[in-house]
């Protein structure tokens, strides 16, 4: 039966994800030091692709979001990820992480009605920190391997466990995909966007202006901010402690 609003049948989605995951569960779980990149010389297509459209749509729309006054941008990023809460809940409960499942429960609520929809972030404000969980680290806390690395057009850099972690967040989690109609979801996706490129500005460009090879760069601190995510940014065993170049600063 397809739906209205994307065109596409429930059945073949369901396929896709099936194919996705069992391809997955081949690949081994042990990841080496280098990230394992078979598709370097199409990723690096893509990354400068992905360059260009920064250079010359992202970033100056991020620039110009950054002149917006500072409770403004934080009023935009408390109800983004108010919106991502139930994902983050879902995703919760299947990695077993029932206390951090019932602390998004709280945050949800709390933000919802007193917060005036998530605009303000009382809940942070009464002890219940955010967080945030996918798929794509719930695959790798079931021992899913991460498989190859990915450059995905618009996207930035990925796995193909999460990539398929995010197909299953957007077309099988968030309810937000069912209710939400085409101009409110290219409007929330394109805000997360702009928001998150202007955050991550300062990294942007001390990257650009101090790497010998952004791609690389880019490749490697993913790997390692995601493997912190899925240890819920607690220190590997045996690994000394590091601070991923993308992990985003406070306002």
């Amino acid at each position: 039966m397809e739906t209205e609003e994307t065109g596409f049948a429930v059945a073949p989605r369901a396929i896709v994800l099936g194919l996705l995951l069992v391809g997955l569960a081949a690949v081994p779980t042990a990841r080496a030091v280098e990230p394992f990149d078979p598709l370097e010389p199409v990723n690096r297509v893509v990354f400068g692709l992905n360059e260009l459209v920064d250079v010359m749509l992202l970033g100056p729309v991020a620039e110009a979001y950054g002149e917006l006054p500072s409770p403004v941008r934080t009023g935009v990023r408390n109800v983004l990820d108010n919106l991502s809460a139930p994902v983050t809940f879902v995703n919760d409960l299947l990695q077993g992480e029932t206390d951090r499942a019932g602390t998004t429960f709280a945050r949800f609520f709390i933000n919802s009605t007193l917060g005036l929809f998530g605009l303000f972030d009382l809940a942070g404000e009464l002890g219940h920190p955010a967080h945030e969980e996918d798929f794509g680290q719930t695959l790798a806390v079931w021992g899913v391997g991460e498989g190859p690395f990915l450059m995905l057009p618009l996207l930035g850099p990925s796995t193909l466990r999460d990539t398929a972690g995010l197909a299953v967040d957007q077309l099988l989690i968030d309810p937000w995909t069912a209710v939400a109609g085409d101009e409110l979801r290219a409007a929330r996706a394109g805000s997360e966007a702009v928001d998150t490129r202007h955050r991550l500005d300062p990294v942007i460009r001390d990257v650009r202006r101090n790497s010998l090879d952004p791609y690389a760069t880019v490749r490697s601190a993913y790997v390692q901010r995601r493997a912190a995510e899925i240890r819920n940014r607690r220190p590997a065993a045996g690994d000394p402690r590091y601070e991923s170049i993308f992990r985003e600063e406070e306002e």
